[in-house]
């Protein structure tokens, strides 16, 4: 649990205004009340949700080479099925709390999942801009998915968000483990690469159905075309702390702390998805069966989990994440060392250093945009701004390390790149870790 915690000499100032005080209509508020009174229904969403984060993009990566094969795609073009759906992750995130707050954050997660449906099924039709164009759509439901949890959590579990943000990260990495393990024998089982990615829109529509009654229950409190949230005009103040001379930077994209958390959760992500796009192919490129290097990329992801639920449970009992981020970044650091001196001989190995970092590093991301804000409005737009930015870098992962690779004609250089990455996160952790808060 983490520890109560008033604003002290380290949090920074933000400036409030009557745009973004929105707070939910007495009826709305009502209604969220009625809905935490099933919290069951409530956790099985949630966990629901969560397991649909990657599992439509994690399946593809072991598929990617018969997917390449099938249209005849270059390793550069082939990086893009899985670098559109980051692209999009980053263009979709800014609307999704303007959404939020003109429908309700269970009614947009509900049409998130549907987009999602939409999208794994699209991705699969026979023209080869489908392939595009679904994997755009795909991505866009998985950003509205990963901006509203954090401040869900916060919104509903304010004394328990480093609980349940270890729970939602770890569901999501789970769903990942499963799709990159089970992609290579749906194919065999299915008879292709199609029938294996489309199995997937299942789980995005269970999740859906769960949702379905808690968007009803949180929509009754509202007329049609009413607003979920409403202004309230307040004369802009700043809150300065104490013993802090007021920060020229008063809104949050000048804040400082959230370009911080910002950076650290996009190289992270390119970190995560570099390894999506590329660690089954650096496998078996020397020399390992594709089947073998399907199951060490699942290995890594399962081992995800490990970190995922470790490190915000730590991260939420203290009041300095600095440590764990440089630990985080150590560990994927001392992973890809390994890819570039023995990838195959020691596969499992780096897998597993790889596999906890990312799970760490990906929970401690999430973690610090609840810790590093006061408020569940505040936590919303810092996740918005995290994973727009966020992934909009990731996307330069995926696509630059299929440039370097098929420009050098192997993987000593990328994977060099990949350390620098490490390094540039291990620093940025170190201020994103700080005890600080923006406060609203």
């Amino acid at each position: 649990m983490p520890r109560p915690h008033t604003p002290g000499p380290e949090a920074e100032p933000l400036l409030v205004d009557a745009e973004t005080d929105l707070r939910p209509t007495p009826e709305v508020a009502a209604a969220r009340r009625a809905l935490r009174a099933h919290p069951a229904l409530l956790l099985i969403g949630i966990v629901l949700a969560s397991l649909n984060m990657r599992a439509a993009l994690a399946g593809v990566s072991p598929l990617l080479g018969e997917i390449s094969g099938h249209f005849g795609l270059s390793a550069t073009t082939g990086s893009l099925v899985t670098t559109i759906p980051l692209v999009f992750m980053g263009l979709a995130s800014p609307f999704a709390p303007r959404l939020a707050r003109r429908w309700g954050t269970e009614a947009v997660l509900l049409s998130a999942l549907v987009l999602l449906i939409g999208g794994i099924l699209l991705r699969v039709a026979p023209p080869m801009p489908a392939l595009f164009v679904g994997g755009a759509l795909v991505g866009s439901g998985i950003a509205f998915l990963n901006v509203l949890m954090p401040g869900l959590v916060k919104r509903d579990f304010p004394h328990r968000a480093a609980g349940m943000t270890a729970l939602y990260t770890t569901s999501m990495i789970g769903g990942a483990t499963v799709s990159a393990a089970s992609a290579v024998p749906l194919e065999n089982a299915l008879g292709g690469w199609r029938g294996s990615l489309a199995s997937w829109s299942l789980l995005a529509a269970v999740a859906a159905l769960v949702w379905i009654p808690q968007t009803v229950l949180a929509r009754r409190g509202t007329h049609h075309g009413e607003p979920a949230a409403t202004p309230v005009r307040t004369t802009p103040v700043r809150t300065t702390p104490v013993g802090t001379t007021p920060d020229a930077g008063s809104r949050l994209g000048r804040s400082a702390l959230a370009w911080q958390v910002t950076l650290f959760m996009g190289l992270q992500s390119s970190i995560a998805y570099v390894c999506i796009a590329w660690m089954p192919t650096i496998f078996t490129d020397h020399g390992m069966s594709k089947s073998a290097a399907g199951l060490v990329f699942a290995f890594s992801t399962m081992l995800q989990m490990v970190g995922s639920f470790v490190v915000p449970t730590l991260a939420g009992r203290m009041r300095s994440q600095r440590t764990l981020a440089v630990a985080v970044a150590a560990l994927m650091g001392a992973g890809i060392a390994g890819l570039l001196v023995a990838p195959a001989a020691g596969a499992w190995v780096w897998a597993a250093l790889i596999g906890v970092g990312q799970g760490g590093a990906v929970g401690l991301a999430l973690t610090m945009m609840v810790l590093r804000t006061g408020d569940a409005h505040t936590s919303a737009r810092l996740s918005g701004m995290a994973q727009t930015w966020g992934y909009l870098l990731a996307a330069v992962g995926p696509l630059a390390l299929g440039v370097v690779h098929q420009t050098t004609g192997g993987w000593t250089l990328p994977l060099t790149l990949m350390l620098a990455v490490c390094g540039a996160l291990a620093v940025l952790g170190l201020g994103a870790g700080r005890d600080r808060r923006i406060r609203a």
